[in-house]
């Protein structure tokens, strides 16, 4: 497994090594020891699922404190552009957004943690999982509108399908956040 930091500080994609032969392939995707020795030591509480067509952008998403979630992503199936934004208020890199391309043929990962808001766009039918550090939790959830002028996300697609809660969801100026 490889374990790769990114430019917001904390955010590490993982690469599982893969091993083939004329059965298919076999990957190691979660060893909590591995994980922990390179950056990653929470303990993964809630498992979430997704099935998305093509064009579903579904964010900005997160969780205030203390109901915050560090989250660990992939598909399992398909491809998804998957984008966080930084909303950590102490943090250099605080408002600034990164993408990345979750690819199910790869097995890469993506660990995000508490602090930052989460959306995807899916590329192809995907199954979208996720293990949380923090159970779901109505009162805490938040998020900042997919196309919110200050973040300026290009997200790839011309026409996305966002759900209508999604589309209500207030600007990046105006969202509450506690972190």
């Amino acid at each position: 497994m490889q374990f790769i930091k990114h430019q917001l500080p904390g955010v590490i994609e993982c690469v599982p090594t893969k091993f083939f032969d004329a059965r298919g392939h076999f990957y190691e995707s979660y060893n909590q020891k591995l994980f922990a020795a390179n950056g990653i030591s929470e303990n993964f509480v809630q498992d979430n699922y997704s099935f998305s067509t093509p064009g579903v952008l579904r964010g900005l998403h997160f969780q205030k404190n203390p109901h915050g979630q560090g989250k660990l992503v992939r598909c399992m199936t398909g491809k998804v552009m998957d984008v966080i934004v930084d909303l950590r208020q102490d943090s250099p890199t605080f408002g600034q957004h990164e993408k990345f391309l979750l690819d199910a043929d790869k097995g890469n990962m993506l660990y995000v943690p508490v602090g930052f808001a989460h959306g995807f766009v899916a590329l192809e039918e995907t199954i979208f999982v996720y293990k949380c550090t923090d159970f779901w939790n109505k009162e805490a959830e938040s998020g900042i509108r997919w196309n919110d002028p200050t973040l300026a996300i290009d997200w790839g697609v011309d026409q996305p399908n966002v759900s209508d809660k999604d589309q209500i969801l207030p600007d990046f100026n105006a969202a509450e956040r506690i972190f």
